[in-house]
């Protein structure tokens, strides 16, 4: 199974005190929206989201159809398609991508420690 691009995605409590910070570990800012509380960071091809107020706990992100440079890719594995695979190994969804629709979607999970992962799919569905 091919998840997609990884990030992970802080619930900060101050956006710009966060950004500050991990600037000077030599993130650049390469994408959000500072006045709706979020932005994209990259460092060397590792990406971190900080969103304030939007969530209570830090969240593992995979992003199916995108590659690591947030670039749609031409094949991969349908968010629905992942969804189908996780619940036939018998885990627990805690939201789950409409079966009936095409192109962007998501679910979420929480590892056995509680952690959330998001499978948070933005481009259309392909071919694979």
């Amino acid at each position: 199974m091919k998840l997609g691009a990884f990030s992970i995605s802080l619930a900060v409590k101050d956006l710009a005190a966060s950004r500050a910070f991990y600037e000077k570990l030599g993130f650049v800012v390469v994408g959000g929206e500072p006045t709706q509380n979020w932005l994209i960071l990259d460092n060397a091809g590792t990406k971190l989201g900080l969103f304030q107020g939007m969530f209570e706990k830090n969240i593992l992100t995979f992003n199916p159809g995108w590659s690591q440079d947030a670039q749609p890719l031409p094949l991969f594995e349908d968010v629905r398609d992942i969804q189908r695979a996780l619940e036939e190994q018998g885990l627990e969804l805690t939201t789950r991508a409409d079966e009936t629709t095409d192109g962007p979607a998501s679910l979420a999970l929480l590892d056995p420690d509680g952690n959330p992962v998001l499978v948070d799919q933005h481009v259309p569905k392909s071919g694979a």
